[in-house]
């Protein structure tokens, strides 16, 4: 299910920020145990002014772990819709990240 393969890669991109950025996002973890990976990406997207956790990816240069570039990945253009999708490719290109 497009779903469950959604929350999973929402976890990977957390063990790959703590592995290799030394970023332990233990909030982002905890929300998305609580609510699921897709409804955690809908409500991080929605936060106005973007996340902390995108900061700290800003900063290491890995905005690829991002979830607004999990969102924008054509496999899931499904779960989501135009405008969280805007959003996402909006936050993404004002931080210098091309969509």
């Amino acid at each position: 299910m497009l779903e469950n393969r959604f929350n999973e890669d929402m976890k990977n991109i957390y063990v790959i920020a703590k592995k290799e950025l030394g970023y332990n996002a233990t909030r982002f973890m905890q929300l998305v145990a609580q609510k699921g990976g897709l409804q955690a990406a809908k409500q991080l997207i929605s936060k106005e002014g973007g996340t902390y956790g995108f900061e700290i990816l800003w900063e290491h240069k890995r905005l690829d772990l991002s979830v607004e570039a999990l969102v924008l990945k054509p496999e899931y253009t499904e779960l989501f819709t135009d405008t969280e999708r805007e959003i996402c490719r909006n936050r993404l290109q004002d931080f210098g990240y091309s969509v």
